[in-house]
């Protein structure tokens, strides 16, 4: 039994694909005090990488300096380091694996190696080097080698070799609030709490109620309070701890020069609440296509610069075709973002537009029409309004003033953003670390708004499960500053609801 034992605390034998590396640089730190081995041809891959002005870039070029900082010597190169969790870090050369002009060959005669020459030949693909480089620390080490990758084919290949193989895990997030937010329905599933109706009607006046029993729930969870004897009665509240429950302060956006829009439902008047409290600078949301993520955090946003609560609002979209990709854009780094942030624009320009009479409009247009002289040719202005004349669109003002920013993720490290209310749409797009690399930016007196659907993961090596924003959420919810908010119901139009749900 001792023996047993002994022998199931023998220390694994990790491999790390590129990918690994490339979603989280200090991943190669997280295993304990196991062997982990990084192929050379990680690093051949991740010098490919190193010149992008992308967050690729910026992670490999950090796995870089990572690697360097141990590896000081030949002789560290090849023997290994040994790590402050107690585990060892090896750079691994696999003697199995020889080149000359005639190509790669495995000189090999292992059952392994076998079935990796017949199945996967190629070995000018850095994938298969990485995969023979597993199957010979499979071949001779005692203890399991497991090749760590977020490539799912990758994983098959491996296995078909025998040789066992898993995701990443370190920053997998169980939450119960992922499924819910994906499923077809447009259901609302808030928590409810249960009170007398005496007690709901001196809250619903004093805005303030103490319930003992629900202490334990997390600080600015959102509830709605329910009278038991009329369950269709109720008052939304948020919880500010030690089982204090407050009334919820604002349900609407009113744009100085726009439009004003109010809370259509339940989860909109939890985000709204949220939005415009001064006291939470982190809100995370959870929501499907046209449930108002995107247009209640701008609007919100707007509303409090023009108020000089803030002093400009920034947006960004994580970067990530659905499709194929366009390739290179031309111009300055907004003209570059503009396909990503035209959801925010669509919102911008629907809140800065007025809705417009006709009969007061055509008015307007004859009387123009008959005091005016015979029009001249029209310069080529944005404000001529002539035919292929550029328009002038209702948030180039506020670019223009400095007020409102577009900024891209991969240029926003070693920044310190003071006073500002930062949106980033498509946050499930995001790695836990670029994650914290936004949420660290953040300076005194700013907000940052993340805001994805978990139903719309085009990230390779994401899921539901291990995105930046769940990340986000599980790691800082329960902190005085930060709030979580399902939205379920879509308001963008009775079509988009129904197509969310069927299609």
């Amino acid at each position: 039994m001792a023996a047993k034992k002994h022998e199931a605390s023998k220390p694994k034998h990790y491999v790390l694909d590129t990918n690994v590396l490339i979603h989280d640089p200090q991943s190669m730190f997280q295993f304990e005090n196991n062997v982990v081995h990084i192929p050379v041809e990680v690093l051949e891959e991740l010098d490919r990488f190193k010149s992008e002005s992308t967050t690729r870039g910026a992670n490999a070029r950090e796995v870089h300096r990572r690697l360097s900082e141990r590896f000081r010597t030949t002789e560290q190169m090849q023997s290994g380091v040994k790590l402050e969790n107690g585990g060892w870090l090896h750079i691994r050369i696999n003697p199995k694996l020889k080149f000359d002009d005639h190509g790669w060959h495995l000189i090999s005669e292992s059952p392994r190696f076998h079935e990796l020459k017949v199945l996967f030949p190629d070995l000018s693909l850095s994938d298969n080097r990485i995969l023979a480089s597993a199957a010979y620390l499979a071949d001779t080490q005692k203890a399991p080698t497991v090749l760590v990758t977020k490539d799912i084919n990758m994983q098959l290949k491996a296995r078909v070799l025998n040789v066992e193989a898993q995701d990443y895990r370190t920053d997998r997030v169980e939450d119960g609030d992922i499924r819910r937010t994906q499923r077809k329905s447009a259901q609302e599933e808030y928590e409810f709490l249960e009170i007398d109706g005496y007690t709901l009607q001196g809250f619903a006046s004093q805005g303030l109620v103490t319930l003992r029993d629900s202490k334990n729930l997390p600080l600015n969870h959102y509830v709605l309070l329910r009278n038991k004897e009329e369950p269709s009665h109720g008052v939304p509240a948020r919880h500010a701890g030690g089982g204090e429950f407050r009334k919820l302060r604002h349900d609407f956006t009113n744009i100085r020069g726009g439009r004003s829009l109010s809370a259509a439902n339940l989860g909109q008047r939890f985000l709204l609440d949220a939005l415009y409290d001064p006291a939470i600078s982190l809100v995370t949301v959870y929501g499907k296509a046209g449930t108002g993520k995107t247009l209640l955090s701008v609007g919100a946003a707007l509303e409090q610069v023009q108020s000089g609560e803030y002093e400009k609002m920034l947006i960004t979209r994580v970067i990530m075709p659905t499709g194929k990709d366009i390739g290179y854009l031309p111009g300055k780094m907004e003209e570059k973002m503009a396909p990503w942030v035209q959801p925010a624009y669509d919102a911008l320009e629907l809140l800065l537009s007025r809705p417009r009479k006709p009969e007061h409009f055509d008015e307007k247009k004859q009387s123009k029409r008959k005091s005016e002289p015979p029009a001249k040719a029209a310069p080529s202005s944005a404000s001529s309004g002539g035919f292929g004349a550029k328009t002038a669109r209702p948030w180039e003002p506020l670019m223009q003033a400095g007020i409102l920013e577009i900024e891209a993720i991969a240029h926003i490290r070693g920044r310190s953003i003071p006073r500002a209310i930062f949106i980033v749409d498509e946050a499930q797009q995001l790695t836990p670390h670029e994650a914290k690399t936004l949420v660290t930016r953040m300076g005194k007196g700013s907000k940052i708004i993340l805001i994805g659907d978990l139903a719309q993961i085009d990230n390779p090596y994401v899921d539901a499960h291990t995105n930046g924003l769940v990340y986000t959420r599980s790691r800082l919810q329960g902190q005085a500053f930060m709030a979580h908010i399902n939205l379920f119901k879509g308001e963008r139009s009775e079509m988009a609801e129904v197509a969310a749900n069927l299609m």
